[in-house]
């Protein structure tokens, strides 16, 4: 597995955008005022923010955890007795994801994106010049 991303809640995007740049992150997809997500200088992590109405309340951190073989890794954790809250499902931002929480009840995202993680068409500054 590699840690992919993680996804924050803001009730605000556009400060988020501006803080998170100003830190060295590239900006890669943009879908204000709902969702932004950022690619890191150094390594191949992204971090990516989610408008929310309140904070504490709706959309709460996400782990991701990305796996080259999703369907086989979720396959051996249910026979293992690990329960999902939804198997494998391909989702219209390109990748195939299960959702399970761990035992503090924390969200986790199981998936694969192949190059759509960090390279999906949506990307900003795809065909400028």
């Amino acid at each position: 597995m590699n840690l992919n991303q993680v996804t924050l809640p803001a009730r605000d995007l556009a400060p988020a955008v501006a803080f998170y740049q100003r830190l060295g992150l590239r900006l890669i997809v943009d879908a204000l005022p709902r969702y932004v997500r950022f690619e890191c200088p150094d390594g191949e992590s992204t971090l990516s923010v989610e408008q929310t109405a309140q904070l504490g309340v709706g959309p709460a951190p996400v782990v991701y955890l990305e796996c080259a073989d999703l369907d086989g890794t979720v396959g051996r954790l249910v026979k293992e007795g690990i329960q999902f809250d939804s198997l494998p499902t391909d989702q219209p931002w390109l990748w195939r994801e299960a959702r399970l929480r761990d035992p503090a009840g924390n969200a986790l995202c199981l998936f694969f994106a192949g190059p759509n993680r960090r390279d999906p068409p949506w990307r900003v500054g795809r065909g400028q010049g």
